[in-house]
């Protein structure tokens, strides 16, 4: 959840750590620091302060000294309160050594017990410190080899982490370790770079080096040695990242999420470029539908949303049976998986530890595992047998906007796939169906087109206490989706239902004057009738409809016209007015709307 970013090069390192940790804040913004190594052998630099980035660099001023290796973190916290204190990095007694950490060490309350036992004394009320004190003490006990206690620490270590450590005796080197838990290497010429995410060295190289589960990075600036747990030296493996550094800037617009709501169209191009007429034999290369009963999809929030639009596509085309779970939920009541169940996680990180975890119990039960993912060598898709990229490029804001639309594409691409090579759909709908998905760039377009009302509008309802998403068939999913954006941002009670379960209670909620989104169905749908009944009834109680309609609505009180398309293809369309709502409703309360209120970009705890 954290962001995470380590330098050691011939550059001075404050200027890179600082602008790692800008790219980064996204993962967390409770608060920020950093421990620049200056002199050998003499205490490490340290600076850290609550709140956000702006905070740690308003202090700064000219008095940082000049140094050429440093660490840095911004904080999404939970062991311990968002504090100057509590804020990373944390030192041993000696000032002489440095660690930042993202995860969660869930033995910390042991650890410190045993180290205040041998004289170590603490000062903040994180998990993390322990590690600190921990790490120290085995260092000493390696006659300071800095890698070797990382092993021996990691091995005494329960939780998921990501851990960087730096120590003043050896200024220019930094050793990293990671579990369940995201970190990256950056190769420069002549420097280094480490982060929990490429956005926080992209500005410096395209050049990058995945870590597997439980290995340890250990860097200078001319070397980079990776070990597994037990010391045996490792070749990891290198890619090149296929974005730039002007992909994860705001590009004129007020705010990222604005700029990637208006991305949405190069987004859904790139994830079908070339996929429309069949998906790439290397990225099924790993999947054998031969024997599938039965498709589980598991995902959180927003690619939780993006799954259920994705059932519908799966079990129309292709015939199978597909469940839709909360990763976060799923392996606790342990489902019944075996060989004959293909999981299709959804993760835009791909580090998302519902999700991680959910996956490893199915595989270790016999699954086949088919990720859906937006970041190239994290750690879903790589246990996966097979992946499908999504093309979103680098989402900053926090609410997810471009990288649903791209899972939704991900979703028809595999139920197209799926329904081709099991026989299910004909030539002619597999054509049908392509040339639909291939037009919905220049709708998506279109709708962006027509929104500036919709911003004006939704001013109008700033001060609602309560706003409801009514949706069927596709467009239910979609309705979820709006409230849990609306939610996110505006921070106001809101509620997605089922139009046709109005009735069974929800109708209650309704009072004069309450706003209700409806996503009506396609005008030729048979639900098309039924879902202007379920207005109707809310517009009885005193509701005032904002209709989201390929059609005229005479019931609307207000209406936003999109483009008639496949029915199971609308969600692509609709949940793009929703988005606007969304964010012109926290723009209208005064909220932040790139970092909303208790939040961050990656889930990696559970």
């Amino acid at each position: 959840m954290c962001g995470i970013v380590g330098y050691t090069g011939k550059a001075a390192a404050l200027s890179p750590v600082l602008e790692g940790l800008r790219r980064l804040e996204y993962r967390g913004y409770d608060s920020a620091g950093i421990a620049l190594a200056v002199d050998a052998g003499g205490p490490l630099w340290v600076e850290k302060r609550a709140g956000k980035l702006g905070n740690l660099e308003e202090i700064l001023g000219d008095q940082v000294p000049a140094s050429h290796a440093g660490i840095g973190h911004t904080r999404w916290a939970t062991h311990g309160g968002p504090t100057d204190t509590n804020a990373h990095p944390h030192l041993d007694n000696e000032g002489k050594l440095a660690l930042i950490h993202n995860g969660i060490i869930e033995n910390y309350v042991e650890l410190r017990a045993e180290l205040e036992k041998r004289g170590h004394i603490f000062k903040s009320e994180t998990d993390t410190e322990s590690v600190v004190h921990l790490l120290s003490d085995a260092r000493k006990a390696h006659h300071g080899d800095l890698a070797a206690a990382m092993r021996e620490v990691c091995g005494q270590l329960r939780g998921s982490f990501t851990l960087l450590a730096i120590h003043s005796d050896e200024p220019g080197r930094i050793v990293g370790a990671r579990r369940n838990s995201p970190l990256v290497v950056g190769v420069g010429d002549g420097e280094n770079f480490l982060a929990s995410d490429v956005a926080g060295f992209i500005e410096f190289t395209k050049h990058a080096i995945e870590l597997g589960q439980d290995e340890i990075v250990d860097i200078t600036s001319n070397s980079i040695v990776v070990t597994d747990i037990n010391g045996t030296v490792l070749e990891p493996r290198k890619y090149e990242i296929s974005w730039d550094a002007s992909a994860a800037e705001r590009g004129g617009y007020d705010h990222f999420m604005l700029k990637e709501i208006y991305e949405q169209p190069k987004t859904i191009a790139d994830t079908l470029i070339g996929r429309v007429a069949g998906l790439d034999p290397e990225i099924t290369a790993g999947i054998d539908l031969t024997g599938v009963t039965k498709v589980v999809i598991i995902a959180c929030g927003t690619a939780f949303h993006a799954g259920l639009v994705g059932k519908y596509a799966i079990e129309k085309w292709s015939g199978l049976t597909v469940e839709v779970e909360l990763a976060s939920e799923y392996r606790y009541r342990e489902p019944s998986v075996d060989a004959n169940t293909l999981v299709i996680p959804i993760s835009q990180s791909g580090e998302t530890m519902d999700t991680l975890m959910a996956m490893r119990y199915a595989r270790s039960h016999g699954a086949r595992v088919f990720s859906v993912c937006n970041t190239n060598g994290s750690t879903i898709p790589r246990e996966s047998d097979a992946v499908l990229y999504t093309h979103a490029g680098p989402e900053i804001a926090v609410a997810s906007t471009k990288a649903f639309t791209a899972q939704l594409i991900a979703m028809y691409l595999l139920g197209l796939h799926f329904g081709r090579i099991r026989g299910v759909l004909s030539d002619a709908e597999q054509e049908a169906i392509a040339l639909e998905l291939a037009e919905l760039p220049a709708k998506v377009e279109q709708v962006l087109e027509t929104v500036e009302p919709l911003r004006a509008l939704t001013r109008q309802f700033k001060d609602a206490t309560s706003m409801l998403f009514l949706g069927r068939h596709v467009g239910f999913p979609t309705a979820l989706e709006g409230a849990l954006k609306l939610k996110e941002l505006a921070y106001m009670h809101a509620e997605g239902f089922a139009g046709g379960e109005l009735k069974h209670g929800p109708i209650a909620l309704i009072d004069q004057g309450t706003p209700v989104v409806a996503i009506m169905p396609s005008a030729h749908s048979v639900l098309a009738e039924k879902m202007a009944s379920n207005i109707q009834e809310v517009k009885a109680r005193g509701a005032i409809i904002i209709a989201i309609s390929d059609a005229p609505l005479a019931s609307a009180d207000h209406l936003i016209r999109i483009p008639a398309v496949h029915d199971f293809l609308q969600p692509v369309l609709a949940v793009v007015p929703l988005q606007v709502i969304a964010y012109e409703m926290a723009i209208a309360r005064g909220n932040d709307v790139d970092q909303p209120r208790n939040l961050a970009k990656s889930v990696t705890v559970e």
